[in-house]
């Protein structure tokens, strides 16, 4: 999750997310996670250690919730079919759980390798 975003700068113009918002919305439509029951933090790579260390540090429902959804999804996926429109995951329900959490770590990951690379000098 590295990178920069324009999202906050488009969410301080209401109106130009007004123009945005149909395009987002049409494009997470697009990416098709929503019907297979997924949010999109479900789709964080895995492979990254910060992303680990986040994961550890999840409540054990919410880790329980997540494996669930991706269980369902890869079911889903073998079958190729998608689940019925009332399990979808709805806009409301997409919401951030990891995001917050693989920046805190990536915070304290770069903080402890500044720390680790510090190197002291004798002052004469």
């Amino acid at each position: 999750m590295s990178g920069y975003s324009l999202a906050p700068f488009i969410l301080r113009r209401p109106w130009l997310a007004n123009m945005v918002m149909p395009a987002a919305n049409w494009y997470a439509n697009a990416a098709g996670y929503k019907k297979l029951g997924l949010r999109y933090d479900d789709l964080v790579e895995e492979e990254r250690e910060s992303t680990q260390i986040a994961l550890k540090r999840l409540s054990p429902k919410e880790s329980y919730d997540r494996i669930y959804r991706i269980r369902r999804s890869v079911q889903c996926s073998y079958q190729h079919k998608l689940l019925p429109k009332d399990q979808w995951t709805k806009p409301e329900e997409d919401t951030p759980y990891l995001r917050d959490i693989i920046a805190q770590v990536d915070t304290e990951l770069a903080e402890k390798d500044a720390l680790d690379s510090m190197t002291v000098t004798k002052r004469h």
